[in-house]
């Protein structure tokens, strides 16, 4: 038999493994090993004969190595027993093949194969704002005037603290940044919103907001980013700087500003949803931060407001006075919102003003409420359309947005917030501050709920 000439050969810590470029083509040109073929995939070597034959040295774990081959040649990922897994996950980060794992292991996130995998307890009780899934399969939580930071082994990074600001909204820029808008404190005028290093917490950009030329104070809230790498923030200011602020990611500078028209809300805006598909930013002011709810979409290439609702001037006794919180359905040309029973209403984007249409099917709590409930939160992701209520996630698909299945903690007290992303999902919970996160075995066929025996 010839010997094939894409055949390489690896010394790792010892151990010598023979492969093929075909076989370390499947880890991607952003490898490890793609950094050592050309655009070919042809091993890059100096002009030496003996050079082909020679042993390409890497001093790393060689049981880790011989996992992680397999699974480029296979697509399969088998972990032995004697290699512990945060050890592999190292490795698998040092070649570049993170993803790879990830996929292997847990396949196409759906939240109807979704089990409790890992809890981490937090050290600030009863005082958790939120949870931001990170694309990388880690996540960030905010405590107070805390951004507690994880990778995707729920390694905790130097937490950053903002020197008793209290933290309003966090959000990821990419796998390595992070953005965090806060309160402006008294005295001082600090606040805004600044961009972090998740690894180091050193502070890459303080954003600022010009008013008349003038750099003004402000109080950051909600945060949004969209694809062509713009950060949107809603702002309260001492004077008229109220409204939607738009900043550059690269160089941090502002580039736009929303102004809040008269007998509207949207500096105090609880949520903001960029939708790539229309370049619309939705805006959402929910009760009860104030005592009506505005919802919104804002076109910024003319600075116009192209749709708008307000449950402003309807009576106090209709469900839409208790909208909770909404989410934007593109696909759908829909909004939905939430209301504190975990009702869902549906409004028509086509419809400027229109009333809301309530499904019924989707009421859980037949009108009883917990002590302390946490208001209910949505999400939508992959076609799947997600929402808290107390200790329970709901999970609705198809085109009637039917209840499919339900995740369920029994401890931890309510859910304050949740996120997906990285093919997880994390929930905050409140009495604990108790991050838990649900990922999909490859081996799960049917859908299955949390319980305290999975922990």
């Amino acid at each position: 038999m010839k010997i094939p000439k894409d055949r390489v050969r690896f010394n790792v810590g010892g151990r010598v493994f023979e492969t093929t470029s075909t076989t370390l083509a499947n880890a991607g040109r952003n490898s490890f090993f793609g950094a050592l073929f050309n655009e070919n995939w042809t091993l890059k070597q100096p002009n030496n004969d003996s050079f082909s034959h020679c042993e390409l040295f890497i001093d790393r774990n060689p049981d880790c190595f011989s996992v992680l081959l397999d699974l480029l040649r296979t697509g399969d990922l088998n972990i032995p027993p004697n290699i512990p897994e945060r050890q592999l996950y190292r490795e698998a980060s040092f070649y570049g093949l993170l993803d790879h794992v990830r996929s292997a292991k847990w396949g196409q996130f759906d939240g109807n194969r979704l089990r409790h995998s890992r809890s981490v307890t937090g050290q600030a009780p009863g005082d958790g704002t939120a949870i931001r899934a990170g694309p990388d399969g880690g996540c960030c939580v905010a405590h107070g005037s805390v951004v507690h930071v994880y990778d995707w082994i729920m390694e905790e990074y130097p937490p950053l603290n903002l020197d008793y600001r209290r933290v309003n909204d966090v959000g990821w820029v990419d796998g390595e940044r992070i953005i965090i808008s806060a309160c402006e404190k008294l005295g001082r005028g600090d606040g805004g919103m600044g961009l972090f290093s998740k690894s180091t917490g050193e502070l890459r950009y303080k954003f600022q907001v010009c008013h008349e030329n003038q750099v003004k104070s402000f109080t950051a809230g909600a945060l949004s980013t969209s694809s062509d790498y713009k950060i949107f923030s809603s702002c309260k200011g001492r004077s008229n700087e109220y409204g939607i602020g738009v900043w550059d990611q690269v160089t941090g500078k502002q580039i736009d500003f929303f102004y809040e028209s008269p007998g509207w809300s949207l500096g105090d805006a609880d949520k903001l949803q960029w939708l790539n598909g229309s370049n619309c930013l939705l805006v959402a002011t929910l009760f009860p931060r104030k005592d009506n709810c505005y919802i919104s979409m804002l076109d910024f290439r003319d600075k116009r407001m192209v749709w708008s609702w307000s449950d402003f001037g309807a009576p106090i006794t209709v469900d839409e006075k208790r909208v909770r919180d909404a989410i934007a359905m593109e696909d759908n040309n829909a909004i939905c919102v939430v209301n504190e029973y975990e009702d869902l209403g549906f409004m028509d984007l086509r419809m400027n003003g229109g009333s809301v249409r309530w499904s019924s099917r989707s009421r859980m709590m037949k009108g009883k409420l917990s002590d302390e409930p946490c208001y209910p939160k949505l999400a939508l992701h992959e076609g799947q359309l997600f929402s808290s209520m107390d200790d329970c996630i709901s999970v609705f698909c198809g085109p009637d947005w039917v209840l499919t299945s339900r995740l369920r903690q029994s401890y931890g007290g309510s859910i304050c917030d949740f996120s997906i992303g990285g093919d997880r999902l994390f929930a905050l919970h409140s009495e604990e501050n108790i991050a838990y996160y649900y990922r999909k075995e490859t081996d799960c066929s049917d859908a299955v709920v949390a319980h305290p025996g999975y922990l």
